[in-house]
């Protein structure tokens, strides 16, 4: 099993504001940081290569990041101990804090490749119905063999 991940987020002013600059400035670098992460197996991305262009939400202020790792423990170091944790830290100076979950986690078969549809069905699952194994966040991880 390996794991997918979709994290969105609300930014504090248009894609090409003075606001959002430095983060987009910053996309290719970080991108490649997961592109050559151990445990990195694929990330959504357009022409662009990023996700930026990518609107899976009514609303156009949510930027959307989706990929697949081989486990938690690998996610976790490219999230935690890599340059992207300069970037988390300081999140809030590009993105509000949401009111709802902004991230979901949940298993898919090795080979398999999420869809946005999947991924938008996860993360109301879990904000319906909070952490379970079938769609669960960092703070209540679960394990493939809990499926």
């Amino acid at each position: 099993m390996n794991l997918a991940q979709l994290n969105i987020a609300r930014m504090r002013g248009a894609a090409d504001s003075d606001i959002m600059k430095e983060f987009m400035d910053n996309l290719d670098y970080v991108n490649g940081l997961a592109d050559t992460a151990p445990g990195f197996v694929w990330r959504l991305q357009d022409e662009s290569g990023d996700a930026t262009g990518i609107q899976a939400f009514d609303d156009p202020m949510l930027l959307i990041n989706m990929s697949v790792w081989t486990d938690l423990e690998n996610l976790k170091a490219y999230i935690l101990k890599t340059g992207h944790v300069d970037f988390l830290k300081r999140r809030y100076e590009w993105f509000h804090k949401m009111e709802t979950p902004s991230h979901v986690m949940w298993f898919v078969e090795e080979g398999h490749i999420p869809t946005l549809a999947e991924a938008k069905e996860k993360l109301t699952l879990l904000t319906e119905m909070g952490d379970t194994p079938a769609a669960f966040s960092m703070r209540r991880p679960f394990s493939a063999d809990e499926l």
